[in-house]
């Protein structure tokens, strides 16, 4: 197809965030959001139990960035300089014109927009420099909020992943969903 792209986390800016790349730095404030269950219960793992686990988690997600298996993004309020949250993407397809999109946020952040806000700009990324043609999301069942973002978004429900994950004690489903090159909602073609 002779598609040129970089695969690098673009530094974005939204109405009221940051979208930056990821650093060692954020080991810290990732931990507030990884070590807390409210929100390690969102994507059905569990939270993290000290510092370390989080700063090998960092080192390793910079290290896949480096060799171009993922890009990954902390999310700061224009008015603060510490991570809020994360999104990223990854689970590339061997043609790299499709990836698994994944996103977590300060529970106190929750219900403001401010993950859509997110999103919304690394979508644009995504199609636009990243020339990316689809991207997948896969969300717990029981995470109605972040399917109902999605959905905002554009994505489709493509079918359901039936007991496909293991959330305290019990299986439930996954909902698959997908979002194609010009499905944006407001784009031609839509």
């Amino acid at each position: 197809m002779g598609r040129e792209r970089t695969f690098l986390p673009a530094r974005l800016v939204t109405e009221r965030l940051c979208v930056r790349p990821l650093e060692e730095t954020d080991v810290d404030a990732l931990f507030v959001l990884k070590s807390d269950p409210s929100v390690t219960r969102c994507y059905g793992q569990e939270p993290h139990s000290h510092m370390e686990r989080t700063r090998a988690w960092v080192l390793r997600n910079l290290e896949d960035q480096r060799r171009g298996e993922v890009l990954y993004w902390v999310l700061e309020l224009l008015d603060g300089s510490e991570a809020i949250g994360a999104c990223c993407l990854w689970n590339f397809n061997d043609t790299r014109t499709c990836a698994e999109i994944g996103y977590e946020l300060r529970p106190e952040l929750w219900r403001r927009g401010i993950m859509t806000e997110a999103l919304s700009a690394i979508l644009d990324h995504a199609f636009g420099d990243l020339k990316l043609h689809r991207i997948e999301a896969n969300p717990l069942a029981t995470n109605l909020a972040s399917i109902g973002t999605l959905l905002k978004l554009g994505f489709r429900r493509e079918g359901v992943l039936r007991q496909r994950q293991l959330l305290e004690g019990r299986f439930v489903d996954q909902w698959y969903l997908g979002l194609l090159e010009g499905e944006r909602p407001g784009l031609k073609n839509a």
